[in-house]
Formats: C-alpha cells, structure tokens, sequence
C-alpha cells in the first residue's frame, strides 16, 4: 500500500532473518518493485547479488564501500550510514550514492543509541556531497524540525507501516517534504 502511496524507495532491514528467507523475500519485493521503485537491501551485498535487488545499505561496521561496488559495479545503488558529520565527509570520499544520517530521533530499530542534536543533522545535510536521508525516529510530527535542518529526504518505518491509513500518510509526508524542496 506504500508504494501506490507513493513512497520512492524501499529498503529491506531484517537482523534476524536467515539468508535463505532474506533472499526468499527480496525475491517476492522485487517481483512487486522491479519497474516501480528502487529495492534496497541492508548489509547483504550477496543477496542484493543473488536476488538482483537495486543497492544495499551498508553499516558503519560492514564491508567497505569499495568492497561492495567492486562486487556489485556501477548500476547498483550503494548507501551508507552516517552517525557524525566526520562519517559524512569519510562517506563523500567514497563512491557512496546516498547517505542515511541519524538516529535523529530515538527509535525502536536501534534502542540503545541517542538522539541527536540536531544541529549535527543540519551539517551533515550542508556537508553531503550525495543525497541525504535522515533515518531514526522519523514521523510526521518531528518532519517539521528535519525540515528545519535543511532536509528533505527521510526514511520513516513506523510511522507508514502502523499507520490506520498508509495511502493518505504517505501522501501527507510527501506533500510537507515537496514544501521544502
């Protein structure tokens, strides 16, 4: 329902999943995606490999961006978690296609890490050099101070997913975010 919706992009973030059932779903995604929008899969450049998904997102802790884009070339998308603003310069030195910055907020997907002030999230947007989604508790009632910080690229989970409506709250969060582009 989120991509009629008109979400622009999914990413499929599974820590428990074995590779047989990652691979299995990505498969199912992408015979609903392929043509529409871009299917990213987090940290597992095998199964973006396997499974011929659009990119991975990769962790601070995982192979590097090198590694990757040698293994998947030059049509595959590549993203990177940044926690820090000295993260995003690192990250511009790579051939990284977007950056995902936070947790900006605090979040159910990574419950031991702080929010951040948000004047590193303004500078990290003024410091990318690609595209910058800012990631970690994102919903509609924070979108204003992401706004703010000069941001209009987001990753929301949550706040789609649980939502009564998923059609009308995607279109909710595109209207505001189109206001600041």
């Amino acid at each position: 329902m989120a991509v009629p919706g008109g979400v622009d992009i999914v990413q499929l973030r599974d820590k428990l999943g074995t590779s047989k059932e990652t691979l299995k779903f990505s498969k199912r995604a992408l015979g609903w995606l392929r043509g529409r929008i871009p299917f990213i899969v987090n940290d597992r450049v095998d199964i973006v490999r396997i499974s011929g998904a659009d990119g991975v997102h990769l962790g601070q802790e995982d192979i590097s961006v090198e590694e990757a884009r040698n293994m998947l070339g030059r049509r595959k998308i590549i993203g990177k978690s940044c926690q820090t603003v000295a993260h995003v310069s690192s990250a511009c030195r790579e051939d990284v296609d977007y950056i995902g910055f936070g947790s900006v907020f605090k979040t159910l997907t990574k419950p031991g890490r702080q929010p951040m002030d948000l004047l590193n999230l303004r500078k990290a947007a003024e410091k990318s050099c690609v595209p910058l989604f800012a990631i970690g508790g994102i919903a509609q009632e924070n979108l204003g101070q992401i706004i703010a910080c000069g941001v209009s690229r987001v990753a929301i989970c949550r706040d789609i997913l649980l939502s009564d409506d998923v059609v009308l709250s995607v279109g909710e969060i595109k209207k505001k975010l189109k206001l600041c582009s």
